[in-house]
């Protein structure tokens, strides 16, 4: 019987370039701990579409 995993891959993507109407939305993908963590993860990560660190929410 296998253990149940604690960590889970999430999906980060910028809050600016989707409010936005620029073609494109800055993602990137982390894993986070289920257990610890339960709400949506928010971190500051660098957008290569607006050109500075912007706010990245995790998505569903």
């Amino acid at each position: 019987m296998a253990k149940q995993q604690n960590r889970v891959q999430v999906i980060m993507e910028c809050t600016e370039c989707r409010h936005s109407g620029q073609p494109g939305v800055s993602r990137y993908v982390t894993t986070k701990n289920r257990r610890t963590t339960t709400s949506r993860v928010e971190l500051k990560k660098y957008c290569k579409f607006e050109r500075k660190h912007t706010l990245h929410r995790e998505v569903k």
